[in-house]
């Protein structure tokens, strides 16, 4: 046997026994009970009775079911372990800039990130993302001179766009109008992030395009937010869900906004029951919008995961040979006479003269910014691997629904109803023929994809734009709807249940009252949650976290 095939051997005899361990305690359906339909929260090809600490972490039986276990496999190992510096060998390619060294940093256990009170690119369970964009006349238009998601991490001669040890998070404690009291006397806290980052910390000027002119803008020119991520499993069945079963939902809202029960709709993208704006990727193709947050990405074979394993780590593909990089840096970079002094040496370990000639001439300086704007590096990771990778990412299943009989939580259910969360939190869609649609063009499709064909999932969204109207709100104030699906097994799982955009609220109750500013939509359901008793308002925290 040659050393290749033995290397491949042994990784893979290790991935399944990895992967056995995780499995110690899977949970079956109990073949004497009669499970309803709501148990399986990622309808049956999608779902896994798993409530144990890796619960986010296992295969759908799609997965199983198409003979993907060890395309899955070899993704999980491409997610969990950091990549390094190395210009061979396993894991290689990192940097020169990065906003981490692996997937993991953001995703503890596969699930949302922890609430920070510092930044650390390095801490497990920080998935925070700075978001920095300039707030001239209430533009709020991302810094050119920065990548939208601003990097911290910087390898070999070069030095980082924002130096992280001067980012400062504070916390502060927000007191609603209520008084953060219930009309029983149980209280409750809000906190939410107010970030700071001085001058001196950015390397970069802080460049936006203001009016369509590039404009240098000082420190309180610049807004600043932080979105945390969010829990990754079940992400292939909301891709699943057809583009026209979401377009008539944002149809039916917009009705609703034109009766008056909605406050705010965003007529810029959806007007008339039509679509005004989509994704559109490589392949120029239109797609309804879906994915992160904002909304600013389409079909999951190029949303946010296929996004990240190149421009957080900055490690190239075949279809991304660059960098994720600014102009504006590669020019400050290039004149730095720090960088200029040890390029010379460190770019013959990374680069092949005779093939990039471009970086080895007798200009430094010039070298440099070729080197930083290169559209024809090397390959880092290979298509392979990269679809490995997304069979893992959209293989990951939604963990079964827990105690749905219990009567406490059947009583959280139907206030959870009555009072219109469901509204915003749609309990279930049904997805369609869920044909694989790539816009990176061709690297995935319907032969090496799991597929979750006409299955009902229960992912507690409407896959839709809401403003909260918080205190320090997302960017824009525009956020999707997040799935509740799997969320009350967080604690147990990453040992923390943060949720909503920015991690403020550390329990179920605090997500909720954040809900509650009279501009938000949801005013009126908590202006009704306010009203009941203690005893209903915790049926209600039961039923979220059981679903």
């Amino acid at each position: 046997m040659n050393k290749r095939n033995l290397i491949i051997l042994c990784l893979s005899l290790a991935l399944f026994s990895c992967k056995n361990e995780k499995n110690i305690n899977n949970l079956t359906p109990d073949p004497e009970k009669e499970y309803s339909e709501e148990y399986y929260s990622g309808g049956e090809l999608g779902t896994v009775f798993n409530s144990t600490s890796f619960a986010y972490e296992q295969p759908t039986p799609a997965v199983e079911n198409s003979g993907k276990s060890f395309d899955f496999q070899m993704g999980e190992y491409f997610f969990e372990k950091n990549w390094n510096t190395n210009t061979e060998g396993a894991f290689h390619g990192l940097g020169p800039l990065a906003v981490r060294e692996g997937c993991l940093y953001c995703h503890p256990a596969y699930g949302h990130g922890k609430r920070q009170t510092s930044y650390d690119a390095h801490k497990q369970g920080n998935g925070y993302l700075l978001v920095l964009y300039e707030t001239v006349d209430g533009q709020e238009t991302y810094l050119s001179s920065l990548t939208g998601m601003p990097q911290t991490l910087a390898y070999g001669p070069f030095k980082a766009p924002i130096d992280e040890s001067k980012i400062n998070i504070a916390w502060l404690n927000y007191t609603d109008e209520w008084g953060n009291r219930f009309d029983d006397g149980e209280t409750y806290e809000l906190i939410y992030p107010e970030v700071t980052i001085p001058q001196d910390a950015y390397y970069v000027p802080l460049i936006a395009n203001v009016n369509g002119e590039p404009t240098e803008l000082t420190v309180n020119q610049v807004g600043i937010r932080m979105e945390s991520t969010i829990g990754i499993y079940g992400t292939g069945l909301l891709d699943a869900i057809p583009d026209d079963s979401i377009t008539a939902q944002w149809a039916r809202e917009e009705q609703a906004y034109n009766a008056g029960y909605l406050k705010h709709w965003r007529s810029a993208w959806f007007t008339g029951g039509n679509w005004q704006t989509y994704y559109t990727g490589l392949d120029k193709q239109p797609y309804v919008r879906r994915f992160t947050y904002a909304m600013s990405r389409g079909p999951l074979q190029d949303a946010a995961g296929a996004n990240a394993i190149w421009n957080i780590t900055n490690v190239t593909r075949p279809d991304r040979r660059y960098h994720y990089m600014t102009a504006a840096y590669a020019e400050v970079a290039s004149k730095d006479p720090d960088v200029q002094k040890e390029f010379p040496e460190w770019i013959k370990t990374q680069l092949n003269k005779e093939d990039n000639p471009e970086c080895f001439t007798d200009n430094v300086e010039q070298n440099i910014y070729n080197y930083l704007m290169n559209k024809n590096l090397p390959v880092e990771m290979t298509e392979q691997q990269f679809v490995q990778l997304m069979v893992w990412h959209r293989g990951l299943a939604v963990p079964a629904a827990r105690n749905l009989d219990d009567e406490k939580v059947k009583r959280g259910k139907e206030l959870f109803t009555q009072l219109g969360c469901a509204q915003c939190h749609r309990p279930s869609w049904t997805t369609g023929s869920d044909d694989i649609h790539d816009p990176n063009n061709s690297l995935c499709d319907n032969t090496n994809m799991p597929r979750y064909p006409y299955q009902k999932i229960w992912p507690y969204t409407d896959m839709v734009q809401h403003k909260m109207m918080m205190k320090n709100d997302i960017r824009t104030g525009w956020c999707r709807t997040t799935p509740l699906w799997g969320r009350g097994l967080s604690k147990l799982v990453t040992g923390a249940e943060d949720r909503l955009h920015d991690c403020r609220a550390r329990n179920v109750i605090e997500a909720i009252m954040w809900h509650g500013s009279p501009e938000s939509d949801a005013r009126e359901s908590i202006e009704q949650f306010r009203a009941l008793g203690k005893e209903d308002r915790d049926a209600i925290v039961k039923f979220i976290d059981a679903i």
